[in-house]
């Protein structure tokens, strides 16, 4: 079947189910299965975008078992270069406060059993992820947060969570000691298997709490993370038809040649 092309994909995340206004739907085949739910698919500024919510329009998949192969093979065969990743996240830090945008540039992967390789042999292929987020990207967005007046944090470190549970207090005190900053259930393996298509991504952490670990921090509640997402869902929508039309249309970044010298 023929899709229609797009050249910028973004994922919504909890809270986040929609983005253009004036879309098409329609579903995408993927030789990894269903992703997670139909393709919205239009325009901003002139760029055309597809979107699609990682969690289901209905946020009826947890972390663990959404299809990352698909979501991510969709946007290839849609023809995506370039994908946004925002996502509702926790901070480890103090000076990371709830309503922040963080602009990531290091993931640590903590999940356990999940898929998150496109090569299962017989060629063998190993892909860097020294630096698993666009540079070019990660620059836009930072750019344009700072003008449009959002407290951004222009670099961090994710650390993903198998889900769906929260982490423990201990677990959390010991990830804010290894300086980490940001804790999520999404990141990996989505931005990597984006890496293993030279799709550049770029995530955009969304700060809805504090960590367990935090002191004099009540535990998390999934109704709190979505409400304060909700609450900062027009400065994200901001952030994105402000970034969209400012992606290079030529890339010259790392991502685009990921795959040189990667197979056996």
């Amino acid at each position: 079947m023929a899709y229609p092309q797009a050249e910028i994909g973004v994922f919504g995340g909890s809270g986040f189910y929609s983005l253009l206004d004036d879309a098409t739907e329609f579903k995408v085949d993927t030789p990894y299965g269903a992703p997670s739910s139909m393709v919205t698919y239009g325009e901003i500024a002139g760029r055309k975008v597809a979107f699609l919510p990682r969690h289901g329009s209905d946020h009826s998949l947890p972390p663990h078992k959404i299809n990352y192969r698909a979501n991510v093979y969709a946007m290839k065969q849609l023809g995506v270069t370039q994908i946004i990743g925002p996502n509702a996240c926790g901070s480890l830090q103090s000076h990371v406060k709830p309503g922040d945008f963080v602009i990531c540039d290091q993931f640590v992967d903590r999940t356990t059993g999940r898929v998150d390789t496109f090569y299962d042999g017989p060629v063998v292929t190993h892909v860097s992820s020294a630096d698993p987020y666009c540079p070019e990207m990660r620059k836009v967005a930072i750019d344009k947060a700072r003008e449009l007046g959002i407290t951004v944090h222009p670099s961090g470190t994710v650390v993903v969570v198998q889900g769906p549970r929260f982490s423990t207090r201990a677990e959390s005190r010991w990830y804010a000691s290894q300086g980490w900053e940001v804790i999520n259930m999404t990141q990996y393996p989505e931005c990597y298997l984006a890496r293993e298509l030279e799709i550049c991504y770029c995530n955009i952490s969304l700060i809805t709490d504090h960590d367990a670990g935090a002191e004099g921090v009540e535990p998390v509640t999934n109704d709190e993370v979505v409400r304060v997402f909700a609450q900062s869902n027009e400065k994200l929508k901001s952030l994105l038809y402000s970034m969209i039309p400012a992606l290079p249309t030529k890339r010259e970044c790392i991502c685009s040649t990921a795959l040189t010298g990667a197979a056996f």
